[in-house]
């Protein structure tokens, strides 16, 4: 008994069965050379007089061509799935665009400011031109450093407790909840909590760069909480078995069982919590103040930091208002390279000390 294959729907009658069978695609490069078709007509639109938005939606446009062309000589299905891939392409290059627009606006505006004196010098007694991030630089090292002391402990120790100790009780499930609220709290929510907890001790109008520490603490403890806990689920169970049948403590089998084989984990969650918080303005904003002066006492008076003082530099620039909006964008760039090393710190951490198999 035979069997005759019908012609599938969308092809052509006049088709041999062998190019049914063996299938006709597009050229190797059909997908290159509509993009550098694309290329080209925005660059002419744009040249031409068309706007970037426009000289885009016309490269988008001209893409649109792979599938067409594709629907014209391999049919239906293939047709569909390079539309699916211009589509999910051209999502993934919309969301680059404000990636690059902000990083191409921070380092053309900020990079010229860039200097010795910009990293040594403070603002005490500078009006106009000259100056620097000195004070601001060491504000933002403080009071982040101590924001990590207060953090990570808490946070590790809860996440110990959640995994090794709660084991799904009705405690574990209302810390998890809480935490789970505490990480949607908004940054200003925990200024305000962190300058009514310093009132009741020193009063109206405190300033103090350690109630900053503890307002970014208030937001850091959830992402340690969180990323911390999935570190210590990887741990395989097997490992604590073996730990507990050579007679080893609880307590002891997770200093030197599961801490260390988390090690990479937990480093790379506290680093990631810190790039998040350092950046942070209004609390700092209300907690810690501004000052132009280099404070090194945590507990004593105002505490500049580079958010706060890229924001004040915006908000009141003085005459002339140049050289402020220079600084300005200056401690932008300063603060955008600190959260890229340690996105990069974080990386290396969990390269170097994760198991060799995982590398």
């Amino acid at each position: 008994m035979s069997t005759v294959l019908s012609p599938e729907p969308g092809t052509r009658p006049e088709q041999s069965l062998a190019d049914q069978l063996r299938g006709r695609s597009l050229p190797a490069g059909a997908g290159r050379v509509v993009l550098g078709v694309a290329l080209a007509a925005a660059v002419l639109a744009y040249v031409a007089g068309a706007s970037p938005v426009q000289a885009a939606l016309l490269a988008w446009v001209v893409t649109l061509a792979l599938p067409v062309w594709s629907a014209a000589v391999e049919g239906r299905r293939k047709a569909v799935d390079r539309l699916v891939t211009v589509l999910v392409s051209s999502a993934f290059v919309l969301a680059l665009v404000p990636l690059a627009s902000i990083l191409w606006t921070v380092i053309s505006k900020g990079a010229p400011v860039l200097s010795a004196e910009f990293f040594t010098y403070s603002m005490r007694n500078v009006v106009g031109e000259g100056g620097g991030i000195y004070h601001a630089l060491i504000g933002t090292l403080l009071i982040t450093g101590a924001a990590t002391v207060i953090s990570v402990p808490i946070g590790l120790l809860t996440a110990i407790y959640l995994v090794e100790y709660g084991a799904g009780g009705r405690l574990a499930r209302w810390i998890r909840f809480l935490v789970d609220v505490m990480t949607g709290i908004p940054s200003i929510v925990a200024g305000l909590f962190a300058y009514a907890l310093f009132v009741l001790f020193f009063g109206e109008g405190v300033r103090m760069g350690i109630g900053g520490s503890v307002a970014l603490s208030v937001l850091m403890v959830p992402v340690v909480v969180r990323s911390c806990e999935e570190m210590l689920k990887l741990v395989p169970n097997e490992l604590r078995e073996a730990s507990f049948a050579l007679g080893v403590p609880k307590w002891r089998t997770i200093t030197k069982v599961v801490l260390p084989t988390s090690l990479a984990g937990i480093v790379t969650g506290v680093t990631l919590a810190i790039a998040r918080v350092i950046g942070e303005t209004a609390p700092l904003l209300i907690i810690a103040g501004m000052t132009d002066s280099v404070n090194f006492n945590l507990t004593d008076g105002r505490m500049a930091t580079l958010p706060v003082f890229a924001y004040t530099s915006i908000r009141n620039p003085g005459v002339p208002p140049e050289f402020a909006l220079e600084r300005a964008w200056g401690a932008a760039l300063v603060l955008l390279i600190i959260v890229m090393l340690l996105n990069l710190a974080a990386r290396l951490v969990s390269y170097f000390f994760s198991p060799k198999g995982e590398r």
